[in-house]
């Protein structure tokens, strides 16, 4: 038996961080939404109980500290299946990037198992195994278009944005959640418009969605990568309708509803930078 399974990336229209919790996590409000960006997974059922996973870049891990490994390790746990699986991830999101590659494979797994070893288990049942992976993960299983509360595993789903053109660049710098968090100050953080993200959302009011981008975490992300922020000024000043980082970045994304304007950009951008991509915004849930 095999599966083939989509990992779709996710975008954060809106992030914002509301308090530090007594067990060192932060509550956070955001928006996140998902784009036809996917990592794409295959899935052979093997008589073994073993999990063994295989991936197309080499700095990705692949072993147990690959999430997609947890994931199917996880299943295997909790309902007692002896069988193994060969887990194939064909890389194309960004590593490190603040799209949610390594949660979206997890959440591929889940789904994927569930359908190819007949588990039937509801999407929610799998959400929930996937808060035991991460916080991202639940989000990832649903898909679509959500405000993630909590630790972001608290999910309230929206319709699906205006469409549009989104392009995702990510610079050559690393950035540590973990650092960003810390440096975060969280009584001196400006808010973002959630709610008024959310009406132009259900209203399908683009040029509210760009107005209404924004991430609390861009200030400190910007002061420990300065060549971020150049990028996200650049793209304000080649035309972008909207424009924000995602997630503790560093990848920074523009939204366009006009297509010569989106390739204009990803022109404007691919001379210079490596990882470039012009692609669709999904927002609409799994089946």
């Amino acid at each position: 038996m095999q599966k083939i399974v989509k990992a779709p990336a996710k975008i954060n229209l809106t992030l914002d961080v509301v308090r530090k919790r007594d067990d060192g996590y932060h509550d956070v409000e955001m928006i996140m939404t998902t784009v036809d960006l996917a990592d794409r997974i295959k899935l052979v059922s093997l008589d073994e109980d073993q999990i063994i996973v295989d991936v197309t870049k080499g700095y990705v891990p692949s072993n147990e500290n690959n999430l997609a490994y947890i994931a199917a390790r996880e299943l295997k746990d909790r309902l007692g299946i002896k069988q193994g699986v060969s887990i194939f991830i064909d890389k194309q999101i960004p590593v490190s990037a603040g799209l949610a590659g390594g949660s979206t494979d997890a959440a591929a797994v889940l789904r994927g198992l569930n359908d190819m070893w007949e588990l039937g288990l509801s999407i929610e049942e799998l959400a929930d195994i996937g808060l035991s992976i991460g916080s991202d993960v639940p989000f990832c299983v649903h898909g679509g278009t959500a405000i993630a509360r909590g630790r972001g595993e608290l999910l309230e789903f929206l319709p699906t944005p205006p469409p549009c053109w989104v392009i995702l660049v990510k610079p050559s710098v690393g950035v540590s959640t973990k650092d960003i968090y810390e440096r975060l100050n969280v009584s001196e953080l400006k808010h973002p418009d959630t709610e008024g993200m959310v009406n132009a959302i259900t209203n399908q009011d683009f040029n509210g969605v760009c107005s209404r981008l924004e991430n609390v975490m861009e200030k400190v992300t910007f002061e420990l990568h300065p060549k971020v922020e150049i990028l996200k000024e650049r793209l304000i000043q080649y035309g972008a309708d909207g424009v924000v980082m995602s997630g503790s970045g560093p990848t920074i994304f523009a939204i366009t509803q006009n297509e010569h304007r989106a390739i204009r950009l990803y022109n404007s951008l691919k001379g210079f930078m490596e990882e470039v991509y012009v692609v669709r915004l999904l927002g609409n849930k799994h089946e």
